[in-house]
């Protein structure tokens, strides 16, 4: 009697637990997410991802159409390179993804954006700000201000801020970033009044372009180039005395750059996003929950130091709920029809598109590097015109 009881009670307990968990268990919606990890722009890639798992973090469920999905992110490394980015690209094709949030680095966005646009998965570009990205490409849209808007405001930094009125322009060959944005620069500041030059893949020793722009007559040195090669440009031009202040865009707003330059006499500012402090409740919100995380910490260069890439990760995470429950699908084909006419009020300020995908934004934050402390002092909020 006591084996037909226990046997009873175990059915019972059995069917017991697969109810609940057939009750519990929620429909998965995939969100790609097209980040580098590795290579020259890996720990701008791994700061970006940061805001996209904390806002996952706050919020893992999405109501779809009535149905409530648990959000999965699918990672897939492009390792900074143009030459991986299709096959990083794929990946997420292949794994099923509604749609793409990425990439930090326009060199890469641009060169998987063919493979999205073939198989019909849309990409939000998170801090992706060359043109190129979605000029011909219908599935690819951004949230952050393009180039030729951050190259006019540095360079009118650099003339009515700075006083400058010799610049020189470092860039890496084929990097679409760093060699569009000081064409851009070059536009606004004047192309007479520029020196331009570019370095090789591999360069390690940045020395001779330290010299280049002091013997120039320069008096303001431009150089958008990726955090690694950034680090070793700092190093170079303290040892040197490069003599003049330092301007980059987005790609230094990095602990990486904050890092190179604390102690310094190194005058570095940068154009990006967003400035810690721009809203308290969320910059408390995320440092608490980085410096709870021993991996996320360490993705954030060991410290709590808050990156704008982090918060447009962020909310980007957000713009791609908004575009799935106006879609009413996880299909990326419904998610595509209704993405030009989605809308989100995020930390960085409103986010729509405009009739290219491109983001409808129209200032810039100005930061200097504290080479004492080692954080970001607010210079100014910049428009254009």
């Amino acid at each position: 009697m006591k084996k037909v009881l226990s046997l009873a009670l175990a059915l019972m307990m059995l069917f017991s637990l697969c109810s609940f968990s057939a009750y519990a268990d929620n429909p998965v919606v995939k969100i790609g997410v097209f980040e580098p990890q590795s290579g020259d722009n890996g720990a701008g890639g791994k700061q970006e991802i940061l805001g996209m798992q904390y806002a996952k973090h706050l919020t893992p469920t999405v109501e779809i159409d009535g149905t409530t999905y648990d959000v999965e992110l699918v990672y897939a490394d492009n390792a900074s390179s143009n030459d991986k980015a299709p096959t990083a690209a794929q990946t997420l094709i292949s794994n099923g993804v509604s749609l793409v949030l990425g990439s930090y680095g326009s060199g890469v966005s641009i060169a998987a954006s063919d493979t999205f646009d073939a198989a019909g998965v849309p990409a939000i570009g998170v801090t992706c700000t060359n043109p190129q990205v979605t000029a011909g490409c219908d599935v690819y849209f951004r949230i952050c201000f393009l180039d030729p808007f951050q190259g006019t405001v540095l360079a009118n930094f650099a003339k009515n801020e700075l006083n400058a009125t010799k610049a020189y322009c470092l860039a890496k060959q084929g990097d679409d970033y760093s060699g569009g944005l000081c064409n851009y620069f070059i536009e606004a500041f004047g192309k007479d009044n520029c020196v331009y030059e570019q370095f090789p893949e591999g360069t390690s020793d940045y020395s001779t372009y330290i010299t280049n722009a002091q013997n120039q007559g320069c008096n303001v040195f431009f150089s958008p180039v990726s955090t690694e090669a950034a680090a070793q440009i700092i190093a170079k031009a303290d040892t040197q005395a490069l003599g003049m202040p330092i301007l980059a865009g987005d790609t230094w707003d990095s602990n990486v750059i904050l890092q190179a330059a604390k102690g310094t006499n190194v005058k570095i500012c940068v154009t990006t996003f967003y400035q810690e402090g721009a809203n308290a409740d969320f910059d408390a919100g995320i440092k608490a929950w980085i410096n709870s995380d021993a991996t996320a910490k360490a993705n954030n260069g060991g410290n709590d130091e808050l990156a704008a890439v982090t918060v447009m990760g962020y909310d980007a995470y957000y713009m791609a709920l908004e575009a799935l429950k106006a879609a009413g699908s996880t299909d990326p084909e419904k998610v595509l029809e209704v993405l030009p006419s989605v809308s989100y009020e995020g930390v960085t300020g409103k986010i729509a598109f405009d009739d290219i995908g491109d983001a409808l934004r129209d200032s810039a934050f100005v930061k200097e590097c504290n080479t004492e402390t080692g954080v970001w002092d607010f210079v100014s909020v910049a428009t254009v015109g």
